[in-house]
């Protein structure tokens, strides 16, 4: 497998990026990964890095972007944070990512059974979790089924994952309100700003 070269990053379309994402996630679920000598990629990327996507996911930590795209060294920026919710210092580093170091696609990475969502769908409050659990609470009002207020926590795993999809559309939705330099780029068609979900009990990422 190569590693990206300021070539064939620019040679990469949005829509041929979002491919490659999808065909690592397809490799990854059928343990078909890619042949790669990482310490040679370190070596490669020594003096410069074109990395093709900028994935915001959650710290959870069975969802490794890198592992489950299978991608290598160089391939991703990988923005971090529980429940992969954007902040100004996220967006600050997601136009670096697509404005300055040419990558060609963001994805908003949210996956089932997510802690952080959870936290925000009981109302928990603790220290600075507080403030970031604020953060989903939009996405917890945004769900409206079930009614029943009983039904609407953590003990629901349905009502969980519909909140958690509901997050990743609004993360989606701040990125173009909060950023005119990404918003701008999306409307010009240099990057795809997209959504996924991480299904961790089979591997497979669904897509918006």
């Amino acid at each position: 497998m190569i590693t990206q070269t300021k070539e064939t990053q620019a040679a990469l379309t949005p829509q041929a990026a979002w491919d490659l994402l999808k065909e690592g996630n397809d490799r990854f679920v059928e343990k078909n990964q890619a042949s790669r000598d990482l310490l040679e990629q370190v070596a490669q990327t020594a003096s410069g890095q074109y990395p093709f996507a900028t994935i915001l996911s959650c710290i959870d930590s069975r969802v490794s972007a890198e592992l489950i795209f299978d991608q290598g060294v160089g391939d991703i920026f990988s923005a971090r944070v529980a429940g992969n919710i954007v902040n100004a210092d996220i967006l600050g580093s997601m136009e670096f990512a697509c404005k300055l170091a040419g990558t060609k696609i963001i994805v908003v990475l949210g996956h089932t059974a997510c802690g952080a969502v959870k936290g925000a769908c009981d109302d928990a409050k603790m220290g600075n979790l507080t403030e970031l659990l604020s953060k989903i609470k939009p996405a917890v009002n945004g769900v409206t089924e079930p009614s029943d207020a009983a039904e609407r926590t953590s003990k629901n795993l349905d009502f969980v994952n519909s909140v958690a999809v509901k997050n990743v559309q609004l993360t989606m939705d701040h990125i173009r309100t909060q950023s005119p330099v990404l918003k701008e780029m999306e409307d010009n068609g240099e990057i795809l700003i997209v959504g996924g979900m991480y299904d961790i009990s089979n591997g497979k990422v669904s897509y918006m």
